[in-house]
């Protein structure tokens, strides 16, 4: 039923404006509007909705990621730009923060503003 309709995300975020300075600002997404109650943004034709909410619990999991072409230039891209990438105990991540899968593929993780975990994957 839903395969041919827009996919929207939503994003929490006690601080809408310090939010937007991380999704538009530091990771290029293309901001369409800005009202009281939510900072909607284009991430590549996904419609991002950075909504405010009063209170936020983060979850220690990935909300929101990108598939990259190559991980490693996109890292060092947003480590230029103020972007801190997450490491976990346990996890062999190179020196980018960067952790190769079983399977191959390879991802890091980092955190909005808020502490939502945000990823890029490289297939």
């Amino acid at each position: 039923m839903l395969t041919h309709s827009d996919l929207v995300a939503f994003i929490p975020t006690t601080d809408v404006e310090r939010a937007r300075g991380l999704y538009v600002d530091d990771l290029g997404l293309q901001l369409v509007e800005s009202t009281p109650y939510a900072c909607v943004l284009n991430a590549g034709g996904v419609t991002v909705r950075v909504t405010p909410v009063a209170e936020l619990h983060p979850q220690p999991f990935t909300v929101l990621g990108w598939h990259v072409d190559d991980i490693h230039a996109s890292v060092a891209e947003l480590a230029t730009r103020g972007v801190e990438f997450l490491r976990y105990d346990g996890m062999k991540q190179d020196d980018l923060g960067v952790w190769t899968a079983p399977g191959g593929a390879q991802i890091a993780w980092f955190a909005d503003p808020d502490r939502n975990v945000l990823s890029l994957t490289q297939l």
